[in-house]
């Protein structure tokens, strides 16, 4: 079987695999993997925790697991790549892959896959075309998904009437020398409820540096609107797409450094979010639509595939 003409694959993070969190059920994913449609963001959380807690089956492009050219599949969707798995050996019989597989467990590859900015489809095999996951949820995975927001995220400049707040954090920004630029936005996440970030733009990230803006904050926030949540962002988080939205589109409301010529401190990099729908290509046969959340437009399937640069080994 193949996965098209001209198609590469990358060296997998290899070692013994986990076979999931304790007590964690087995068919969890592939339930809820049924239950996961365009807008049902409900039913793709669930199924982000249960990648979390469960495992999954990496289609091997080539080599075997441990070998040193060993390299897992790749598709490319809507200019985004993407790792192909299947989450069972009874799907991995059904996809017919007559390839080697290694067995992983879902928040290892997700740590594995999303610092070079790759997702993972899930069951690409199956009717429907499969389930994409995109880095960005991946990394929320690999982080907690408690900790950050559900995408996709509707961004947008702050609507709200915090002018004190706001007066205050600029005014004493001015006095915290690790501060170099403040940026703002709001965020509705797909699921939880809205809420204001501020974008940090410090000069280090020393433990006396991120002391004195944690202060800052807590001092701004005390005269904040009752009821308005806040969260700060890193914006020399390359991976957080709420920092990566306010390098694109919110100018500084407190920049230090405002009149001299701008200096480039953060290169361009990818949106966080490939396109929804899309279409993903079964391993043999013609194109069916499968789905991944994003806010781009859709694209087609896995076309022709390349060899992609590979994830740090464990």
């Amino acid at each position: 079987m193949s996965a098209g003409a001209g198609a590469g694959g990358v060296p997998g993070p290899w070692g013994q695999a986990p076979a999931g969190r304790p007590g964690a059920d087995p068919g969890a994913l592939e339930r809820v993997l049924r239950e996961v449609a365009p807008e049902r963001y409900d039913a793709y959380e669930r199924l982000l925790h249960a990648l979390a807690e469960g495992r999954v089956w990496m289609l091997l492009w080539h080599g075997t697991p441990g070998s040193p050219d060993a390299q897992y599949g790749n598709m490319e969707i809507s200019g985004h790549g993407y790792a192909p798995a299947v989450t069972s050996a009874e799907q991995l019989t059904a996809s017919g892959w007559a390839r080697a597989h290694e067995v992983i467990s879902g928040r290892e590859i997700a740590a594995s896959l999303y610092r070079t900015r790759w997702g993972l489809w899930l069951n690409p095999h199956a009717p429907g075309g499969g389930v994409g996951v995109p880095w960005a949820d991946l990394r929320r995975i690999a982080a907690g998904l408690e900790r950050l927001p559900a995408g996709p995220l509707k961004l947008s400049e702050p609507q709200v009437n915090a002018h004190q707040f706001f007066a205050l954090l600029e005014r004493q920004a001015g006095e915290v020398r690790a501060v170099r630029a403040l940026r703002r936005a709001w965020v509705q996440p797909a699921v939880g409820e809205p809420y204001l970030a501020i974008g940090l733009d410090l000069y280090d990230s020393s433990p006396p540096s991120v002391e004195s803006v944690r202060a800052l904050m807590q001092r701004a926030i005390a005269v904040a609107p009752e009821g308005l949540a806040v969260s700060t962002v890193a914006m020399a988080d390359e991976y957080d797409p709420v920092a990566l939205w306010m390098r694109a589109n919110a100018r500084p409301f407190f920049d230090r450094e405002a009149g001299r010529p701008p200096t480039g401190p953060y290169p361009p990099v990818p949106p966080p979010y490939p396109g929804q729908p899309v279409q993903g290509r079964p391993m043999h046969g013609q194109p069916t639509p499968g789905w991944s959340y994003g806010a781009q437009q859709p694209a087609q399937g896995w076309g022709q595939q390349q060899p992609w640069p590979g994830y740090p080994g464990r």
